[in-house]
């Protein structure tokens, strides 16, 4: 049964709260999950009451809603909302939010808050709260914060904001939230790896050629320049998201699905990517910025022309890394990741490429070469799951064809659940097992920081690629062999 909770957003007025928690809090009601005696707090410094920021995401639902908004769904979330005027920087507004939340009986002892804020603010928020006494659980209520991505700048910076939270929160009561884990495909490659005892044998390196990982985006960077210029893609995509569908892929069976065993096994494979020296930095990853071009049959600025970008901006748009895990499972086995933006199209997958068989039994006909077998996890826009074979094709002559084995829900363009639906629910619940211990966050930030090292040195040039296409030319020479190549989409090959 769930506990009755208070669910404060730091933030709440705004894009995270108004795009993403909000919406997902509203089908959470929709759908019947949330506690009765659930209420939602949020603080932000507009000279609002409760009736005006109730008015507001009334307006925002409207567009946001799935299948349009219900009203009498509206109506029981409403019921649910206050508004809180303040301003994170004055130190008065913990002592009146303590005194609110600990006075009026409609707010829970249980408190959960959501820094939907600047990541500066993380640590002086946190910090701020315990010096009026919220983190405690003494009173028989539980305490959680969720962190929102960047956790950190780099390794040093991530180190010094886990202190400056460890020093006034336990490690329990701390989410550090990735949304990419909160996809129902991303949940799926556990159920794919470990339910299914015929892939086991195969999942190796014995059988497996390379791994490539893709999150492709046709949009570009929009409004955000002041944080895209200090992030680039490697920090925003490649060392969260990608490194954690990395470990889904290549983790040992757990001893459990609880959150601590799923997290150890994690960790043991970031533990085991081998090292990048600065003197192979260029062997193992690419950087590159889009150029103007066309997405979609509209002409698109580049990232220089984009407002707020300095002229001279080395920050990469795009990123590949190559990456190797020394283990007894993996070693040698390349795994490729890759993220850009103004790509020719939204996609992320997981492309599994096996080894061609070990004998050529059909040299002698007129299969010239056979093509190799794929697992191809598509994460988003569609979640799909698809497997290639080879296949005789009909007819007299020995040919080959690739035939694809589909989920049933592969192309039918289903709405499931949004990825914050998931992990709001769980911090709700205070299942943390879709969420980041800090290890992880650590072992990640080694993995990516000599790269980043090496290309804050490397001011003068950077490679480009023209918006709507897939990426820089020179790609390819991160490919351990001419066979390899990138699988953009589920109809490539």
């Amino acid at each position: 049964m769930q506990e009755p909770c208070t669910f404060v957003i730091f933030g709440a007025t705004g894009n995270l709260a108004q795009n993403k928690l909000l919406p997902a809090l509203y089908h959470l009601e929709q759908a019947g999950r949330l506690p009765d005696e659930m209420t939602v707090l949020g603080i932000g410094r507009r000279d609002w009451d409760d009736e005006a920021w109730r008015k507001v995401v009334y307006e925002d639902l409207q567009t946001r809603a799935r299948g349009g908004l219900d009203e009498a769904v509206f109506g029981r979330f409403c019921q649910r909302l206050f508004f809180f005027q303040g301003d994170l920087n004055d130190h008065a507004l913990y002592g009146h939010l303590k005194k609110t939340l600990y006075d009026e009986p409609r707010y829970s002892a249980n408190i959960a808050f959501y820094m939907s804020i600047s990541p500066r603010d993380f640590g002086v928020v946190s910090h701020q709260l315990a010096e009026v006494g919220l983190n405690d659980e003494e009173d028989g209520g539980w305490r959680r914060v969720v962190v929102e991505k960047p956790f950190g700048y780099d390794l040093e910076s991530a180190e010094m904001l886990n202190l400056r939270l460890h020093k006034d929160w336990d490690e329990h009561q701390l989410f550090r939230i990735d949304h990419y884990l909160g996809k129902g495909t991303i949940q799926n490659i556990l159920v794919f790896r470990f339910a299914n005892l015929m892939l086991e044998p195969l999942w190796n390196r014995n059988y497996i050629d390379h791994i490539q990982i893709t999150h492709a985006e046709a949009r570009g960077i929009e409004q955000r320049a002041g944080y895209y210029e200090t992030a680039g893609a490697l920090r925003d995509m490649i060392q969260s998201h990608l490194l954690q569908m990395l470990t889904l892929v290549a983790m040992e069976p757990p001893a459990s699905l609880d959150a601590e065993s799923l997290r150890d096994e994690k960790v043991k494979v970031l533990r085991s990517i081998r090292p990048i020296p600065p003197s192979a930095v260029h062997a193992h990853a690419l950087r590159a910025q889009y150029a103007k071009g066309q997405v979609g049959g509209e002409r698109v600025p580049g990232y220089l022309d984009e407002s707020g970008v300095a002229d001279n901006s080395t920050t990469e748009t795009y990123a590949s890394v190559k990456l190797f895990i020394d283990n007894w499972r993996w070693r040698n086995i390349p795994f490729y990741l890759r993220t850009g933006k103004r790509m020719a199209q939204n996609n992320s997958m997981i492309a599994i490429r096996f080894k061609h068989p070990p004998q050529q039994l059909f040299r002698e006909t007129h299969i010239e070469q056979l093509k190799p077998n794929w697992i191809l996890m598509n994460i988003q826009p569609n979640e799909c799951l698809t497997m290639e074979l080879q296949v005789k094709q009909p007819g007299l002559e020995m040919r080959a064809e690739t035939q694809r084995l589909d989920a049933a829900s592969c192309g039918l363009g289903q709405q499931g659940l949004d990825a914050y639906e998931a992990l709001l629910l769980d911090v709700i619940e205070g299942d943390s097992s879709l969420f980041l211990r800090y290890d992880e966050v650590s072992w990640a930030w080694k993995v990516v920081d000599p790269i980043l090292k090496v290309w804050a040195m490397e001011r003068d040039y950077i490679h480009t690629y023209p918006a709507g296409s897939w990426g820089p030319a020179d790609d390819n020479r991160l490919f351990q062999r001419e066979d390899q190549y990138w699988r953009n989409t589920l109809e490539d090959e």
